[in-house]
């Protein structure tokens, strides 16, 4: 599989000069090429890479951001006739560059985000903004979640998360999100799938620090379309693996119907690089169907001997009365990147409508 950082490459660039040249006045390919693939890129991971490309090409533009700032539409304007809107994600770094250069030029920067959005999100980019202008970014955003495009009505909520993964927190929409809850209520039934993810992205973000806020709008929400349902459910899935009480009150999952016997983990030594088996029954001991969500934790040791639960699902669907069901799950404990594997005695829980009913043991080595 493809490292991300591999987007960035000497055809990418190549191809990237080559559309670009006839909108940038005096810009020199071959010089381009040179600065832009230094010594050390090869070393570069995805960020650095995309940050050196936004610094390399403002040294082609004007010094001066109201006159840099024009030309980076025209350079949107060259990347969409050429057809790279299907492949637009490497360049985030355009939006990047506004964030770098145009913080002391709110008007100019707000339009120019608008519009290059529209070619690849500046969801990364408008943080810098909110958290220095802060009530007038969030007006800007207010009107974006009527925009005609929808990816500029995303960016309302998507920029404006509290907690948007890999970008800027927002301290203050940590606090209260209040001022962007418009926002969202406008967003509730976009007729645009993505648009209304995002709403649920935001939402569970909100979850994580003020979890009545999500309560609240869950219970006002409830109902209006299989959408908005849909919204609430995705934006409520932190406080559903937390198992909320409320939430799974909302929800109508109860665990006192269910019991859980059974549960054998049948690979109790796992080397690093294996996986993690397990088997256990699941019974709805209950005369009438009942609604089952299905989940595990794992109990990840940490260099400091404790032990941190992270959550995973199985399902969510209705058991016939008194029906029993046989679960098998493999966990892997492959080498990644965003987690560190200690080895010794983890634990393994079984988690039914956010109630934790067995719990085993392994040893990882």
């Amino acid at each position: 599989m493809a490292d991300i950082k591999d987007v960035y490459s000497k055809e990418f660039y190549q191809r990237f000069a080559k559309i670009i040249s006839p909108v940038v006045p005096g810009f020199d390919e071959k010089q381009f090429m040179r600065q832009v693939l230094p010594k050390n890129f090869v070393s570069m991971e995805w960020k650095e890479r995309m940050i050196h490309t936004a610094d390399t090409l403002a040294t082609f533009l004007p010094e001066s951001f109201s006159k840099a700032a024009p030309m980076l539409l025209k350079i949107q304007k060259a990347l969409v006739d050429a057809g790279e809107e299907t492949r637009s994600f490497p360049y985030i770094f355009l939006p990047e560059m506004v964030s770098r250069a145009g913080l002391e030029h709110f008007d100019l920067s707000v339009k120019t985000m608008e519009s290059l959005t529209q070619l690849i999100s500046a969801e990364f980019a408008v943080r810098p903004f909110l958290l220095k202008y802060e009530g007038a970014m969030i007006k800007e955003m207010m009107a974006w979640s009527t925009h005609r495009n929808a990816a500029v009505r995303r960016l309302a909520s998507e920029g404006s998360r509290p907690r948007l993964p890999w970008g800027l927190a927002i301290p203050f929409l940590k606090k209260d999100p209040a001022p962007i809850l418009p926002i969202l209520e406008n967003l509730k039934q976009d007729p645009n799938e993505i648009v209304r993810r995002s709403v649920a992205n935001n939402l569970n973000d909100i979850s994580k620090d003020n979890p009545a806020v999500v309560l609240k709008i869950a219970a006002q929400w409830k109902g209006i379309s299989a959408e908005t349902d849909a919204i609430i459910k995705h934006g409520s899935r932190t406080l559903l693996k937390q198992g909320h009480t409320d939430i799974l009150s909302h929800y109508g999952l109860r665990s006192a119907h269910f019991e859980v016997t059974g549960l054998k983990v049948t690979t109790p030594v796992v080397k690093m690089g294996d996986h993690l088996s397990f088997v256990f029954d699941i019974t709805n001991k209950d005369n009438r169907k009942q609604t089952v969500r299905l989940e595990y934790g794992i109990h990840y040791l940490k260099a400091n001997g404790t032990l941190s639960r992270k959550v995973f699902k199985i399902s969510e669907k209705e058991m016939a009365a008194k029906a029993v069901l046989q679960v098998q799950r493999k966990q892997s404990f492959k080498l990644i990147t965003t987690r560190v594997f200690y080895p010794g005695k983890h634990e393994l829980s079984i988690i039914v409508n956010g109630v934790e009913m067995a719990r085993s043991s392994f040893l990882l080595k």
